[in-house]
């Protein structure tokens, strides 16, 4: 820590029990619990149970994290390649041109994502590019709203970047694609599995855009936690939601493994 005397430690750790406890950690209790009971009438919840996580995890819930995991992989992949790209590219710029590009990027983060949905149903719902109705529309308005994350992080570490290896490879007789491919691109390995990590996250708990897009047959897990518990299906919709919290957690466990592994590269 960053505090050093044993007084300041302790007044550390309060504050965060005090803020962390309440605000973080005591609803993610009330969930995991909901999702174990049948009723919860009084203080405590009552009649233990599993029953909800033996449907949280088959028929139509099981193909509603099929679908979230597809367009949440889809959508990553996707946001790290432009905004890969873009950084790379931007990199190049003047100050204004990086300025122009990192707001551009930047919009569809700086508005709700309800009006992101509502712009990508408009534009793509109508030839050439008819859209409405198929997965494509919600992988789509997925991709726009998490490729800033990408962009963002990646710029972030090609400015970090010592040129000297650029440089070195380059007065060796090295051509631009490959100081690209072997030399910078593994440089930039740790930041880009970050960003997939983050890209994927954000994918994977997206409920408002996608909520005005997606159709009958591409049912992604936010939206079926949504539909249970506007139900009153309350510890049904729990179940659901530790599943997704659980699924996403170990895919991040994941990256996070390759992302030790390319630090020491």
């Amino acid at each position: 820590m960053l505090v050093h005397s044993r007084s300041g430690r302790w007044t550390a750790w309060t504050a965060f029990g005090v803020l962390f406890v309440p605000l973080f950690a005591l609803p993610l209790a009330v969930i995991v619990t909901a999702s174990f009971s049948t009723n919860w009438s009084g203080a405590f919840p009552s009649g233990p149970t599993t029953a909800h996580y033996a449907a949280a995890v088959r028929g139509e819930s099981l193909q509603a994290l099929t679908t979230s995991l597809i367009t949440a992989v889809t959508a990553s992949v996707i946001a790290l390649t432009v905004g890969t790209w873009a950084a790379l590219a931007g990199a190049a710029l003047g100050k204004k041109g990086k300025k122009v590009l990192d707001a551009l990027f930047m919009l569809p983060v700086a508005v709700p994502s309800v009006v992101v949905g509502l712009a990508v149903l408009v534009a793509f719902s109508q030839p050439p590019l008819l859209l409405n109705g198929t997965r494509w529309i919600v992988i789509i308005a997925h991709t726009v709203l998490v490729t800033a994350f990408a962009h963002q992080s990646v710029s972030a570490a090609i400015r970090r970047l010592d040129p000297m290896y650029e440089q070195a490879a380059a007065s060796l007789g090295a051509r631009p694609s490959y100081v690209l491919l072997r030399v910078k691109l593994p440089l930039l390995l740790p930041s880009l599995n970050a960003a997939a990590g983050l890209c994927f996250a954000l994918s994977m708990g997206e409920l408002s855009a996608t909520m005005m897009l997606y159709p009958p047959d591409w049912v992604p897990l936010p939206v079926r936690i949504f539909t249970a518990t506007d139900r009153g299906s309350l510890f049904t919709g729990s179940a659901l939601a530790v599943v997704l919290m659980a699924t996403t957690l170990l895919a991040l466990l994941a990256v996070s493994r390759i992302r030790t592994k390319a630090s020491f590269r």
